[in-house]
């Protein structure tokens, strides 16, 4: 038995190797009729790199589900955690998500994130404006400065990379609560939600603001309660950064509605959202394009939901022509 334990811990760890060597962002187990899948993904795109006989996969899947924390007899509800190891003498964290499937299979994504890895802004914005913009907003002393797009879109990219300008440049104490906790960063005091120990997103942020914190990072707003907590860090004096999903910057208010947040309350916190998209240069460096609503157009935005009004964002700085003009005019493709 320890022999094939010692197989399986083999052959778990190899995979993992395997996909940091190949740059994937993720590791995806997809069961099919006979075993498993094995597909990596590697800038948006997914790539099956193997298929894994069923009970070798099973195993490995319970190795990962043990590692993370998770119930390893239950199959039948989704669950997500995460783990730390070294490899190549580099830090790294997986992120383990479960969802069951038919015939008590279940699917299995382990997202792939090194410690300290961050993105500099200079080098995530292909315009020097969109630099600009963002560290204006994060020069803020309070309010909410939301990213926002689809997933896969670089949102916790840039969202670490202003917490690092944030700490390494303005000199901010910034505190993350996030669920899980993606990335490790020496910079930060991050906080993880744990909702079994009473760790919750209230909580957790009456424990942050004990802290004088200059700057709070919500990981993701989810739901209702996630969207007040961080409404409510905003009004109380704190410059709040955190992600939504949503299509664009005018989706993103939409959202923050459904959650129960009023067109007024978003008028008073919300300095800067900015829906953003990764694409490949010709030579497979990644970088990202913007659309971000601050200032007057902010002003416009929010005036306008406030009194029911259609709201039309220039064609020109839709996200999608946006997309266009750098994939198509610039000779670069997503």
């Amino acid at each position: 038995m320890e022999r094939k334990d010692n197989l399986i811990e083999e052959k778990s760890f190899k995979l993992l190797l395997k996909a940091i060597e190949y740059e994937a962002s993720d590791i995806h187990f997809v069961p099919t009729r006979n075993g498993y899948e094995i597909l990596f993904k590697k800038h948006a795109k997914i790539v099956r790199v193997d298929t894994f006989p069923l009970q070798l996969s099973v195993r490995m899947i319970s190795f990962f589900k043990f590692l993370s924390s998770l119930d390893i007899s239950d199959k039948r509800k989704p669950q997500s955690g995460s783990f730390h190891k070294q490899f190549q003498n580099e830090n790294y964290s997986f992120r383990v998500s479960t969802i069951p499937s038919i015939q008590m299979k279940e699917s299995v994504v382990i997202r792939l994130q090194k410690h300290d890895k961050i993105v500099p802004l200079s080098q995530l914005c292909i315009e020097d404006e969109w630099e600009q913009q963002l560290r204006e907003a994060a020069s803020k002393r309070q309010g909410l400065l939301i990213m926002t797009g689809p997933t896969g879109s670089g949102k916790t990219t840039t969202i670490y990379s202003l917490t690092a300008h944030c700490v390494n440049e303005l000199d901010r104490h910034v505190i993350t609560l996030e669920d899980p906790v993606e990335n490790n960063h020496s910079h930060l005091l991050q906080i993880q939600v744990n909702e079994r120990a009473g760790m919750t997103y209230a909580t957790g942020l009456k424990a942050i603001l004990r802290h004088s914190p200059d700057v709070i990072m919500i990981g993701e707003i989810r739901d209702a309660e996630t969207a007040k907590i961080a409404v409510a860090a905003a009004l109380t004096g704190h410059l709040v950064l955190t992600t939504v999903h949503s299509k664009d910057a005018v989706g993103c208010f939409y959202r923050l509605m459904d959650f129960g947040i009023t067109p007024e309350e978003l008028r008073q916190t919300i300095v800067c959202i900015s829906s953003q998209r990764l694409i490949t240069k010709t030579d497979g460096e990644i970088s990202a394009v913007f659309q971000i609503i601050q200032g007057e157009m902010l002003n416009i935005v929010s005036d306008r939901i406030i009194h029911g009004e259609r709201v039309e964002i220039p064609q020109e700085m839709q996200i999608e022509t946006v997309v266009q003009k750098y994939t198509v005019s610039e000779g670069l493709y997503v």
